[in-house]
């Protein structure tokens, strides 16, 4: 018994059937918009990550550059 049934599984799990179901443009879209908001997400992090540290080091500089400029004067 428990090979007949096994068999009617592996037959049935295997078997190619039509589906009858319909995927409008919409989740196309959907799927598009949702995979650019990751990607453009993803870009701004790593471009966070890099650029904040690159302006704290320009502000400082900066910084000490009008510091020298007031102790010349």
């Amino acid at each position: 018994m428990l090979k007949l049934i096994s068999t009617v599984c592996i037959i049935i799990f295997f078997s190619i059937t039509n589906s009858n179901a319909y995927l409008g443009p919409g989740l196309g879209l959907g799927i598009i918009a949702s995979t650019l908001g990751v990607i453009i997400a993803v870009l701004l992090a790593i471009f966070g990550i890099i650029w904040f540290p690159i302006k704290r080091l320009l502000l400082r500089s900066k910084n000490k550059n009008k510091k020298n400029k007031k102790v010349d004067n």
